[in-house]
């Protein structure tokens, strides 16, 4: 990996922060917004949004980098001390965007503050970062120091609070920071705090070092290996490696690599040789202070809390330990990282900024809001979302076709228009899996986002990613997915979104037998009445292919007479609620037994665009009433089209598309029929 130039990060030291300290305030969160001028910007204030599919900066800094920041740094000299402070790292990016909330980052017991190097450059965008640096030669009484922490965090988030008492103050804590970062929402229960804990060392007590702390702690020589340990997962510095390695170099080259990229961390051994004898010592008692405070105070917290939770951490047993808070605390969420190991934040392949979002956890003000809350896609998500994509794709290649305002057929989606509001509305294929293909294609051609109003089932409290990327319900979030709410369906139209609707939801999603390319659509025109309110161009569109890749044998109406899967669907069901445009309707998820076939191909058509500016239909139920059924029959033609025309279609074997890839090559577009 090559390195990169370390940028200058100034330091805020406790002087620059003695208006933070504000003792006198008996109840500081009941102040409201207070705009006073104490507050040191990240930037020159020149906030821009965000572009559609802009480049975050994930992935250009590395391990390697790390390393020089730490060399750089000099954390590990004689002569570092001094108070504590907080440094803003200095993003050779764009500044951050408009009112981007301040993210406050607490780390592991080493305290250096460089833990969120990783992520400066995406999370610099969307906040405005800070970094606690604990100095090495603090030798405040464990007993004391872990309560100063707490008071100088606490302290700053007071400050923040001061400015904007609206917008949320993020406390994004690893391990010893978790800790930290819980007891300071303990103490405030009040304030607009938002918690990211990244394998919180809550659980240090069943840690897998406890058998040998005893003696590690008497040894002068182990003493500099544990507080790498705690920055490192040993176990997962081969993968480590193998992420920031070029896949398309040759073999010699990559194994030279993976040697490199392997001896990086080990640097920090060496680094570690002029740490105070005692500090092993000192740190660990300083943990366990932290950590019985923070266990004996998980009653009051009352913040928003993720868990960011690695299923291979050998220090700490992470996964259970995320089980347990999910269970204590009052509004939690977890996000499990199944590849990854302790020090999470150093992992290359882990996206922060997308799990943040993926997970519903960015906001503005003191509640979530689900249109204007929504950052747009970057260009790496979207590679994610490529990726997970891949295998639908490759077997299935979508062919998509719009009808112009002439009426002309045509390949692409050239006849969707450019601005919003435009509604979407269609037909659901066997268990929606074309939705993933369909806003892929909308972002690669128009780069444009479809805002999904989707069934709640898929926006869980337990979400996971791999070294392979997120799974759906994270990508379900951050590509404009939505709970489905008349609420969201109206304001979405409000800010001129292209919404993404299908009436049949899940019901035709979960189709029973016989019922292909039936439309399942509710009797009420309440979607039509909602578009005309904005004046949203209404797309009908319509997608065959389901039958192409598998059959029902088993669906609904025959699970549900067998005694333990009944029980089962409607324990599962039973606390699922759905809400569709006004409408409630009983919709229970399961999953049909299905017999695989053949893989065919997927057909997408959007029929002529429809307007509704300008027609009084708000106040005439006959005439949004005949508006709905035009767009019910303009959806039922498409798949009627397709269906007909697909025949004429001579790649639709799989078979056929894949010589065509071999000849032709694997990114040439796979021709379909005549419109």
């Amino acid at each position: 990996m090559v390195s990169i130039p370390l940028p200058t990060f100034p330091f805020l030291s406790q002087s620059h922060l003695q208006c933070q300290q504000t003792p006198v305030l008996k109840n500081p969160w009941s102040i409201g917004s207070h705009r006073a001028r104490v507050r040191v910007r990240v930037g020159d204030g020149g906030f821009k949004g965000l572009e559609v599919l802009y480049e975050d900066g994930h992935g250009t800094v590395g391990i390697s980098e790390f390393i020089d920041a730490m060399k750089d740094f000099e954390y590990l000299g004689e002569d570092e001390g001094g108070p504590l402070r907080w440094f803003c790292p200095a993003n050779p990016g764009l500044p951050p965007i408009k009112d981007a909330p301040v993210l406050l980052f607490l780390p592991g017991v080493d305290g250096n503050g460089m833990g969120l190097l990783l992520h400066h450059k995406a999370l610099g965008r969307v906040f405005e970062v800070r970094c606690l640096h604990v100095p090495i030669r603090n030798r405040t009484p464990f007993e004391v120091v872990h309560i100063e922490l707490v008071k100088f965090v606490e302290a700053a988030v007071i400050v923040e609070h001061l400015i904007d008492g609206n917008k949320p103050i993020y406390l994004l804590g690893h391990s010893f920071g978790g800790c930290l970062a819980l007891s300071v929402a303990a103490r405030n229960p009040d304030a607009n705090l938002v918690l990211i804990l990244s394998n919180p060392a809550t659980s240090f007590d069943r840690s897998n070092l406890q058998p040998f702390l005893p003696i590690l702690s008497s040894s002068h020589h182990l003493s500099i290996i544990i507080p790498c340990l705690l920055s490192f997962n040993v176990v997962n510095l081969v993968k480590m490696a193998l992420d920031g390695i070029d896949k398309e170099h040759h073999l010699l080259h990559k194994l030279t690599a993976s040697v490199t990229n392997q001896s990086s961390p080990m640097d920090i051994l060496k680094q570690l040789e002029s740490m105070p004898r005692d500090t092993f010592s000192w740190k660990i008692q300083l943990l366990k202070s932290a950590t019985r405070y923070a266990n004996s105070h998980l009653h009051a917290v009352k913040a928003e809390v993720l868990i960011l939770a690695s299923c291979q951490d050998s220090i700490l047993p992470s996964r259970d330990e995320a089980e347990r808070l999910f269970e204590i605390l009052l509004n939690c969420k977890v996000h499990y990282l199944h590849d990854s190991g302790h020090s999470l934040l150093l992992d290359p392949s882990v996206n922060l900024l997308t799990i943040i979002k993926g997970t519903g956890f960015y906001r503005h003000s003191r509640e979530h809001n689900d249109v204007t809350d929504f950052m747009p896609p970057t260009m790496m998500e979207l590679k994610a979302l490529d990726n997970f994509n891949r295998f639908v794709s490759e077997i299935t290649s979508p062919a998509m076709f719009s009808t112009l305002e002439d009426g002309k057929i045509v390949r692409g989606l050239s006849g969707i228009p450019n601005d919003g509001p435009v509604l979407l509305v269609g037909n659901h294929m066997l268990l929606g899996v074309e939705s993933i293909p369909l806003v892929a294609q909308f972002l690669h051609e128009k780069r444009v986002v479809l805002r999904g109003i989707a069934h709640p089932v898929l926006f869980p409290k337990r979400t996971e990613s791999s070294s392979q990327g997120p799974c759906s319900f994270t990508l379900a979030k951050v590509f404009g997915g939505v709970p489905v709410s008349f609420s969201n369906f109206y304001h979405l139209l409000s800010v001129k979104a292209f919404v993404l609707l299908y009436p049949g939801g899940a019901r035709e999603a979960l189709r029973r037998k016989g019922e292909e390319y039936k439309l399942i659509w509710p009797p009420q025109p309440e979607f039509v009445r909602v578009a005309a309110r904005f004046g949203a161009t209404i797309v009908p569109f319509g997608v065959v292919g389901e039958d192409d890749m598998g059959e029902v044998v088993l669906d609904y109406d025959d699970l549900m007479k067998m005694p333990v899967i009944k029980d089962v669907i409607k324990g599962f069901n039973q606390t699922i609620s759905v809400k569709i445009t006004g409408e409630s309707r009983k919709q229970d998820v399961f999953i049909p037994c299905i017999l695989p076939k053949i893989p065919g191909r997927y057909y997408f058509l959007f029929g002529k665009p429809i307007t509704t500016k300008g027609k009084d239909i708000l106040n005439n139920r006959n005439e949004a009433n005949a508006l709905y059924l035009h767009v019910k029959s303009v959806a039922e033609n498409c798949i009627s089209y397709l269906i007909e025309k697909r025949e004429e279609d001579i790649y639709r074997s799989i078979c056929q598309r894949t010589l065509h890839q071999v000849l032709k090559g694997s990114h040439q577009i796979i021709p379909s029929f005549e419109p």
